[in-house]
C-alpha cells in the first residue's frame, strides 16, 4: 500500500490528537512535524516518534508531503492555510478558519481554484449519535423543529490565573468562547437539524476582567500551578460566558449558552432539538447514548450501536455496543473521510466532511454574534 505522507504543523493540545488519529488510518504517514524554531521541532518530533521535524517553510518544500494539518493558534491559520495550498498541499485546518471573513472567503476561493482537498476539524459531527440525529431528522423521524437548546461549558479557565493564547486577541481574535467552543456548537446545529440561522441577539459576559498570565510556560489543560512573582496582571476584553438567543429559516427559535468558567464541566456539550413528533438529547460527556423523548409513549435511550443505529451511521463506528468511543475517535472518523478524497487527488463535489466553506459559514455566524454583543441587539446573519 502507498501512504500518504502528511506534516503536522504546530504541537500545543490539539497537534497530538490529529497525529494519534492519523496514525490509526492504514494509508496515512506522519512524515513530518512542524514548529516555530527547528530546534522545538526536533524536540517535538523525537518526543512523537516522528522522524523528520521541519520549520514551516521547509516544511512546505518537501515534494513527498501531500497533506497539511494546521494545528497552530488561530492568527496562523489564513497564512499557513494559504502557503499550504499554494504549495500544491492538501490542507486540514483547526477551526476557526481564519481571522475574520475577508481572510476566510479568499481561503474558500483558493481551494476551489486549486481543486485540492481542504477541511476544517469541526470533528464533533462525528460522534456516531450525533449523525444518528442528524440521520433520523432527514428521515421525517423528528418532525418539523420546534426549537434548539444547547450549551458547551468548561471550567479550564474557571480562575484568574488560569492562562492561554486563546485570551489573547492578537493570537485568537475579538471572541473567544463563541469564536473557540461556540463554533463548534453552531456548526453542529445547522449539521443536525439542516436549519440556518438567521438571526442571533447576543449577550457577553466577561467574569474575570483581569487575569494573572503566566511567566513560564504553561500547557492547555495541564492544571499547572505556579507561586504569585511568576504571575503578571493582564487586562481581558473576551468573554469567559456568553448567551445568544437564534432565529432560524424556517420561523423556528433556538438559545445557545457557552462558557468557559463552569466548574465542574470539563468539556460538556449539550443538545436539544425538539420537532413535531420527538425531542432528542445528547451530551459530549456521555457520548454513547441518546435520549428520545415522546409524548404519547415511554421516553427511550439509544445505545451507540452498529446494529441499532441507521445504516448511513454505521461507517463512524469501529467497535461493537458497549465498546465505547470517544474523542479520540471523532477525529480518526473524520480524517477516514477527508483522506479517501485525498487518495482520489480533489475535492469531492458533495464532501461528507466539514469544508473552507463550513468555516466561512461559522465564522459568518460568530462575527454576527460578535457584533450583537456589541450593538446589544438583533442582527441579521
Amino acid at each position: 500500500m502507498t501512504k500518504i505522507k502528511v506534516g503536522v504543523v504546530g504541537t500545543g493540545f490539539i497537534g497530538p490528537a490529529h497525529i494519534e488519529a492519523l496514525r490509526r488510518l492504514p494509508n496515512v504517514e506522519v512524515a513530518a512535524l512542524c514548529e516555530v524554531t527547528a530546534e522545538a521541532a526536533k524536540e517535538k518530533a523525537d518526543a512523537l516518534g516522528i522522524s523528520r521535524s521541519y520549520t514551516f517553510d521547509e516544511l512546505l518544500k518537501q515534494d513527498d508531503i501531500q497533506a497539511i494539518h494546521i494545528c497552530t493558534p488561530n492568527f496562523l491559520h489564513y497564512s499557513q492555510s494559504k502557503a499550504a495550498l499554494l504549495a500544491g498541499k492538501h490542507v486540514i485546518c483547526e477551526k476557526p478558519l481564519a481571522k475574520d471573513l475577508a481572510e476566510a472567503e479568499e481561503l474558500v476561493e483558493l481551494a476551489a481554484k486549486t481543486g485540492l482537498v481542504n477541511a476544517v476539524h469541526f470533528n464533533l459531527r462525528y460522534y456516531p449519535l450525533a449523525r444518528q440525529m442528524k440521520s433520523m431528522r432527514e428521515r421525517g423521524e423528528l418532525g418539523e423543529i420546534y426549537s434548539f437548546i444547547g450549551s458547551y461549558l468548561q471550567d479550564w479557565l474557571f480562575y484568574e490565573t488560569d492562562y492561554n493564547w486563546r485570551l489573547e486577541p492578537d493570537k485568537s481574535g475579538d471572541s473567544r468562547a463563541i469564536a473557540d467552543i461556540g463554533s463548534h456548537l453552531m456548526d453542529i446545529l445547522e449539521y443536525i437539524t439542516g436549519l440556518k440561522t438567521v438571526e442571533v441577539l447576543a449577550d457577553f459576559n466577561t467574569i474575570h476582567k483581569t487575569r494573572k498570565k503566566p511567566l513560564k510556560a504553561v500547557e492547555t489543560y495541564s492544571g499547572k500551578m505556579l507561586q504569585p512573582e511568576d504571575y503578571a496582571d493582564v487586562p481581558i476584553t473576551t468573554e469567559d460566558h456568553a448567551n445568544v438567543l437564534l432565529r432560524f429559516d424556517n420561523g423556528s427559535k433556538g438559545v445557545i449558552t457557552v462558557s468557559q468558567v463552569s466548574a465542574g464541566r470539563k468539556n460538556r456539550m449539550t443538545l436539544e432539538i425538539s420537532g413535531s413528533k420527538k425531542t432528542f438529547n445528547w451530551t459530549s460527556e456521555a457520548p454513547n447514548e441518546m435520549w428520545i423523548g415522546n409524548r404519547d409513549k415511554s421516553n427511550e435511550i439509544l445505545m451507540r450501536d452498529p446494529s441499532l443505529v441507521n445504516d448511513d451511521v454505521r461507517s463512524l463506528i469501529t467497535f461493537p455496543g458497549g465498546h465505547n468511543e470517544g474523542f479520540p475517535d471523532t477525529s480518526k472518523q473524520m480524517f477516514k473521510e477527508v483522506y479517501a478524497a485525498i487518495a482520489e487527488g480533489k475535492q469531492p463535489e458533495n464532501p461528507t466532511f466539514p469544508t473552507f466553506a463550513d468555516g466561512y459559514r461559522e465564522l459568518l455566524i460568530c462575527e454576527r454574534i460578535l457584533e450583537s454583543n456589541k450593538k446589544q441587539a438583533w442582527v441579521t446573519v
